[in-house]
């Protein structure tokens, strides 16, 4: 029997393309789906070079990516999370999403397009990328604003639309003969149907999940959880509804048992090897030639995308109440479409509406928006902070109008989570504390408290000032904008050259980043973490005496702060701890002290033990050394290989006792 090899040659070309595509957009921090759909592009039979043999014998695969990806977004479909923004997502985000798809209808009109290809392109264009979002608010460290909520709920609607419009959008041909009560009878179908499906699903599918989670088997686990994902999609696939449809309520069955998140960790790695596919298999449809011939329509949908919708979203949240520093960043960050616009414009094609053109427009559209939006996220923090700093403040100085007279006090930049909970420490121990805080809402959180507070940006030298950082005892930072906090951090050095100075870092590699600016310490949770867990361990589980368990967390963290200071491209700066044998080495009858380890090697002595079998935690350093001692030495990898070095070539190895 013989196989036929090209079908599998094509998949591995599709795989080997998504890595490539994939690596080259994480090292320009862009979004993987971007080098996906381009490494599609250089891919294709239409562009010159090596290419798949035939587009369609991916399509299998790339249906099962839509089913995986829509299944997901069952799963972690969060009620609770429209709940947090009320109003504005529940009837702003729909709201924003119907005035998308009149502009769409209007543009359609102007080019003489059908009303179902209009509405098309007004739905393409309704829905951003939740998934881009997401990624670039933690990055810009966003995603806990006022806006960033607000951002991430609507894409939420926007999801939720997407399965609405994925039943609809085949019957847009309606439109055609005015017949749009067909479009409602589509729907009240899709409803007739997923009704007792997703009622059935409830009563039955948690059950049985647990009872196969009760086997302790994951891959009985993972097999089940797939059978309701593709089952259920075949079924309303069946009954005449889209396959994606089935797959989302599927999904929003299991995300409300205990088994969800299981679920989600055990189906991502799948799911993400066949979204990846789908991704280069819109690009591999792409034909660069018919979009160079219709860049017009190509600029009309950038220009609708962009300025569009960012006057859509705007006007929307701006009629919820909310302040032009919060409705600007919001619009500014839903001027992008992603993949759920591939999806939508892919059903449109298949349904015979829309043709090549409005189809490769539509993914070039959403690598330029992409990219644009990045940007544009980036520059929505600055401008938000501008903005409010521009509102008048209900007389926000009338309580610190002797703050530049204040002397002794600690200054902690952004009451968060973090910072109220040092507030509180030094409430209690009576040490005077001032805020300063650019959220409005916490603002007023803080003054109702009664602490001392200044409504403004801590990266502004002026109000620096205003807090008395001339006369200030200690500065903490802990805003998430690693940028204002850098600013903040340049200019209360420049304003109080000795001031000490705590900063908050979010991420490994901006010590060197704080520290050069003038940092006196700068704070990692994932050290935290690691001396928190050493300390419960060592003392809480193991009894250890606490003196030398916090002997050896100072040791830990000045391991660490060595590890930190080293220069970012030295290879092999991984803090451990080892054990080096001594041996007959010249070290034996010293002191620890003598022996000058932390000047000469950099690491620390944090346990010796004997040939006898005795063991010293945290020795202290008269500590004598004898033969055939076992030193637990704290530090660098290669300081350690160093140390071990130099013993290794001086040791005389004594026989055991």
């Amino acid at each position: 029997m013989e196989t036929n090899a090209l079908p599998f040659r094509d998949l591995a070309y599709v795989m080997i393309a998504a890595i490539t595509g994939g690596l080259v957009a994480w090292r320009l921090r862009q979004p993987v789906i971007i080098g996906y759909v381009l490494a599609g592009v250089l891919i294709s039979p239409l562009t010159p070079g090596p290419s798949v043999s035939d587009i369609h014998s991916l399509e299998l695969f790339a249906e099962i990516g839509v089913v995986l990806l829509m299944f997901s977004v069952g799963l972690e479909f969060s009620l609770k999370e429209l709940l947090k923004s009320k109003f504005v997502a529940f009837i702003g985000g729909p709201l924003g999403i119907v005035i998308s798809i009149f502009l769409g209808l209007g543009a359609g009109h102007l080019l003489g397009w059908s009303p179902a290809q209009g509405v098309v392109l007004g739905a393409v264009i309704s829905v951003a990328s939740t998934m881009v979002l997401t990624r670039l608010l933690i990055d810009q460290g966003q995603l806990r604003t006022t806006a960033g909520r607000i951002m991430v709920t609507i894409t939420l609607v926007e999801d939720f639309a997407v399965v609405i419009l994925i039943v609809l959008i085949p019957g847009f041909r309606n439109l055609e003969g005015g017949r749009i009560l067909l479009l409602a009878q589509d729907l009240g179908r899709a409803a007739l149907i997923l009704a007792p499906v997703l009622f059935l699903g409830a009563k039955i599918i948690p059950a049985l999940l647990t009872r196969v989670a009760r086997t302790q088997s994951r891959e009985l686990f993972f097999l089940v959880v797939l059978a309701i994902c593709l089952g259920t999609a075949a079924l309303t696939s069946g009954m005449g509804l889209s396959l994606a449809l089935g797959a989302f309520a599927a999904g929003l069955i299991i995300s409300e048992s205990d088994y969800a998140q299981e679920a989600v960790a055990q189906l991502f790695p799948l799911r993400d090897a066949f979204v990846a596919i789908f991704f280069v298999s819109m690009g591999l449809l792409v034909d660069p030639a018919s979009l160079f011939s219709n860049v017009g329509l190509l600029g009309l949908m950038i220009f609708l995308i962009v300025i569009g919708k960012f006057l859509v979203w705007m006007g929307v949240v701006l009629s919820f109440g909310y302040p032009l520093y919060v409705s600007v960043p919001v619009a500014l960050g839903l001027t992008q479409i992603g993949e759920f616009s591939f999806v939508l414009v892919q059903v449109a094609r298949n349904a015979g509406i829309i043709g090549s053109e409005l189809y490769n427009a539509t993914l070039a559209a959403s690598l330029i928006t992409i990219l644009l939006n990045a940007a544009l996220v980036r520059y929505s923090s600055a401008l938000a902070t501008k903005m409010r700093l521009a509102k008048q403040m209900p007389d926000p100085a009338r309580k610190i109008e002797d703050m530049e007279d204040t002397h002794d006090h600690v200054i902690i930049c952004g009451f968060g989570r973090v910072g109220s909970a040092i507030g509180y420490a030094l409430e209690t121990f009576g040490v005077g504390d001032l805020a300063v805080e650019i959220d409005p809402d916490v603002y007023a959180t803080i003054r109702s408290r009664g602490v001392m507070t200044l409504f403004g940006d801590c990266a502004h030298a002026h109000i620096l000032e205003r807090a008395g950082i001339r006369h200030a005892s200690l500065l903490i930072i802990t805003v998430p904008d690693r940028e204002r906090a850098r600013l903040a951090l340049i200019n209360a050095r420049k304003l109080n050259r000795n001031l000490p100075i705590m900063v908050r870092s979010h991420r490994r590699e901006d010590y060197h980043f704080f520290m050069d600016a003038g940092a006196t310490e700068v704070i990692h949770p994932e050290t935290e973490a690691s001396a928190t867990f050493i300390r419960h361990a060592c003392g809480h589980y193991l009894m250890l005496p606490d003196s030398q368990i916090r002997q050896y967390l100072r040791n830990f963290r000045d391991a660490m702060d060595t590890e930190h200071r080293k220069p970012a491209k030295e290879p092999q700066v991984v803090t451990e701890v080892r054990e080096v044998a001594l041996g007959d080495s010249p070290f034996a009858g010293r002191s620890i002290r003598d022996m000058k380890l932390r000047e000469l090697f950099g690491v620390t002595v944090v346990a010796v033990r004997r040939n006898s079998g005795e063991s010293m935690i945290n020795p202290s350093a008269d500590t004598i050394l004898e033969k055939n001692d076992r030193l637990r030495v704290l530090g660098l990898s290669s300081e350690i290989d160093s140390f071990a070095a130099y013993i290794s070539e001086r040791a005389q190895p004594v026989e055991q006792e």
